[in-house]
């Protein structure tokens, strides 16, 4: 296929789709026959666009005996999924960058692509423009990876940002996200942590070699999150992130999660700001790497969806088994810990009454529930006679924190519980 032109089809001219084509037109090896879009009529802010390329029935795309390589750019499962699979059973291959359809079908899809022998690569779906899936299916082929700590939504990374700066309400700064666009008018995949969740997922899968159920993933998102825990987080040595998670324990359990997380300055992740994402790995022998840039947008999610496609594009011809080592090949699921039974320390923002005893009943509290405290900070008494308190506990079972929460909360000395962030264990 040396001298033979590639043929893409898109399903998708939005931010990314318009980024990809837009790449495409420097590739001389590249030809885009279809494009499918929703509305036709659109205007598109792309320079010499030929309109004969577009059509509003994405079927047109997957079935078309021309196409080499089909580019899923419209997220969702619905109509997402059945177009992948009728796509594959066409003879294409598929590149994607569709984080809830990898998270909730990715076993079946994966299976279906490796009966008809086509190869799905998914590098946009997970960190944009963060190269993250090829270096853990080559370069990081030989290490046993263990844990993964990432940012990965550059809209709550923003919103983290700007409350940490700026002093602002997390309503304040999630009005003016949306005015700049980095926030959708319902940004409730973002906020409540869905978007990050979906992501950890594939993630975890790929580095642990086990599949990971998107419904065994805690999730947490950062709407509770108040421009108070922003300055007690400071004042800690700590900044607040959402941060997702996975780990494997010694004994083959995997504990997969996003939530905010209060993370030491010192670590490479308190210092992703704003729309940046970055994932750090740790495994054996490489130790631990942290890869970062941007996680979202036009021409960093078009960078890696057009990676895809040249080293698809780049194999098609030269075998009848295209690039055995980035499919997926493991069938296993992992064996998932739940949250109650995790092992977290803990930030608990208290308001109390300005009366004797109070510590001394958090205290009560606290080992009554097995949980040892690492501070306990009292600042001013308000006006009406409370005070805010702030602990950091030492490493406890969830359970035994949700239990001291609902202590707290019958307590006559205990107004309300105001904030309870986990706190990064720092090895």
């Amino acid at each position: 296929m040396e001298n033979k032109k590639i043929k893409i089809g898109l399903i998708g001219l939005g931010t990314v789709g318009s980024g990809v084509y837009k790449t495409l037109k420097n590739f001389d090896n590249i030809e885009i026959v279809k494009i499918a879009v929703k509305n036709k009529n659109k205007k598109r802010n792309i320079e010499d666009f030929d309109e004969s390329l577009i059509t509003d029935n994405p079927y047109e795309v997957v079935t078309n005996p021309e196409i080499d390589i089909v580019c899923e750019l419209i997220g969702g499962i619905d109509p997402a999924f059945d177009l992948i699979k009728t796509a594959i059973k066409n003879g294409k291959h598929i590149v994607t960058a569709n984080k809830e359809l990898l998270a909730k079908k990715g076993e079946e899809i994966f299976n279906f692509a490796e009966e008809n022998n086509k190869v799905i690569l998914y590098e946009a779906a997970i960190a944009g423009g963060i190269p993250i899936i090829m270096p853990i299916k080559t370069i990081l082929a030989g290490n046993e990876i263990t844990k993964i700590e990432a940012i990965l939504n550059g809209t709550t990374n923003y919103i983290l940002t700007k409350m940490d700066m700026q002093g602002a309400s997390y309503n304040d700064v999630l009005k003016e996200a949306q005015e700049l666009g980095y926030a959708e008018t319902d940004p409730t995949g973002d906020v409540e942590g869905f978007d990050a969740a979906y992501k950890i997922t594939t993630l975890a899968t790929l580095a642990f070699k086990k599949r990971i159920k998107i419904e065994n993933v805690y999730r947490e998102g950062i709407t509770k999150v108040r421009t108070e825990d922003m300055q007690a987080a400071n004042d800690l040595g700590y900044k607040i992130k959402l941060v997702a998670s996975a780990k494997m324990d010694e004994n083959g359990y995997a504990d997969v999660r996003v939530h905010p997380m209060l993370v030491s300055k010192d670590s490479t992740l308190a210092h992703i700001d704003y729309v940046t994402n970055a994932v750090s790995l740790t495994g054996h022998p490489i130790g631990h790497i942290t890869l970062s840039g941007p996680g979202a947008g036009e021409f960093p999610t078009a960078s890696s969806v057009v990676g895809d496609i040249l080293i698809i594009a780049a194999e098609l011809g030269k075998t009848d088994y295209l690039l055995p080592m980035m499919r997926c090949n493991h069938q296993e699921h992992a064996d998932m810990i739940d949250i109650s039974d995790t092992q977290n320390k803990y930030y608990l923002s208290l308001n109390a009454k300005n009366n004797k005893g109070v510590i001394g009943n958090i205290g009560n509290i606290c080992a009554e529930c097995n949980i040892s405290l690492e501070s306990i900070v009292q600042k001013n008494v308000l006006e009406n006679n409370t005070a805010n308190i702030t602990v950091i506990t030492e490493s406890c079972l969830e359970r035994d924190m949700q239990n001291a929460v609902r202590a707290f909360q019958d307590s006559k000395f205990i107004n309300s519980v105001n904030s309870l962030i986990r706190v990064q264990n720092v090895l």
